[in-house]
């Protein structure tokens, strides 16, 4: 059955903390040198939230360039969406925070716990709602500050994130606009949700003196199986998109994938020859921003003239769960 209801990419908006961190910071915190860095990862900075900064605040930054490219008010929002891992706080969530910032109406708010999948995962959430008529203006949002998590004292993973928030207006289409986005695909594997992990915090582990003592409050994770989960999850999610539209990949303008590891990114541009420079890359100057990195990666690449409306996008991401997910959109 057809559904009575599209959805469009109405607006988008990007904020990054005006604080860098360097790899030649990180020489003077940890072993490890920006050759190192840069062979490996990609990165050669990351942006770092001011102390007074928390994911709400980078949250209303992003979101009111984003209504204000859709040439819409806070006041016609129905819903809001914020994909994150590095919350405010544990309750209220973060959209609630949001919500009472931007001054909307009592509309519908929640956090959305994907880890890097996060944004697509929120998409397809609102995709489904305009979909069925309930909601025709939503907003969904992929922010961290994910630096506070990261122990500096551990190579393997303080040279990899940073902090950001991107946000997009997913609004009711009108009938015959061809804008509009296809279809999502999202997956997650538990069994391998050891490979990634934030263990404090959380019922089965408590902030207690004991944890902070043990530094459990910091991200771990197993980068080698990382790396290579990654690069099957995203493909395998590619190809899906591609195969329920009957699309070629020489007929999407545009991937852009979330921004871990440009050797990732890369492996899965390969794996169905699609060029490297066909693939938006922001993960020399954001580092992994995880929720946040595939709308700040697009953000750069409209405000740089590349992605242009009418475009086929393809997003791709890979997060901690172990999650995954595609979109296929024409923008």
């Amino acid at each position: 059955m057809t559904p009575p209801y599209r959805s469009r990419v109405a607006g988008t908006g990007s904020y990054l903390p005006e604080k860098l961190l360097t790899n030649a910071d990180l020489e003077k915190m940890v072993d490890t040198n920006d050759q190192w860095i840069v062979e490996r990862t990609g990165i050669r900075r990351r942006h770092i939230a001011a102390p007074h900064e928390a994911t709400s605040d980078l949250s209303l930054v992003a979101s009111q360039r984003a209504l204000a490219d859709a040439g819409l008010t806070a006041q016609d929002l129905d819903m809001i969406i914020v994909s994150t891992v590095s919350g405010d706080q544990v309750m209220p969530s973060t959209a609630c925070v949001l919500q009472s910032k931007l001054g909307c109406r009592q509309i519908m708010a929640f956090d959305m716990l994907a880890a890097c999948s996060g944004f697509v995962y929120g998409l397809s959430v609102a995709d489904q709602f305009i979909r069925t008529g309930m909601y025709k203006n939503i907003l969904v949002v992929g922010a961290e500050v994910l630096h506070r998590f990261v122990n500096y004292k551990d190579r393997e993973t303080c040279i990899l994130f940073g902090d950001g928030a991107g946000a997009w207006i997913v609004s009711r289409a009108e009938e015959g606009d061809r804008n509009v986005i296809m279809s999502s695909h999202l997956h997650a594997e538990g069994a391998l949700g050891d490979l990634f992990v934030l263990a404090a915090g959380g019922s089965r582990m408590p902030l207690t003196q004991q944890v902070l003592a043990d530094e459990a409050q910091f991200v771990r994770m197993k980068g080698r199986e990382i790396f290579k989960n990654a690069v099957r999850t995203m493909t395998a999610c590619c190809h899906e998109a591609l195969e329920a539209n009957g699309t070629k990949p020489s007929e999407v303008d545009w991937l852009v994938p979330h921004q871990a590891n440009v050797r990732i990114l890369q492996s899965v541009a390969d794996h169905f020859e699609f060029p490297h420079e066909k693939v938006i890359m922001s993960v020399d100057e954001t580092g992994n921003t995880s929720a946040a990195s595939i709308p700040l990666a697009f953000q750069i690449g409209r405000e740089d003239g590349r992605i242009q409306r009418g475009q086929l996008i393809l997003l791709a991401a890979f997060g901690a769960g172990l999650t995954s997910g595609s979109l296929l959109m024409r923008y």
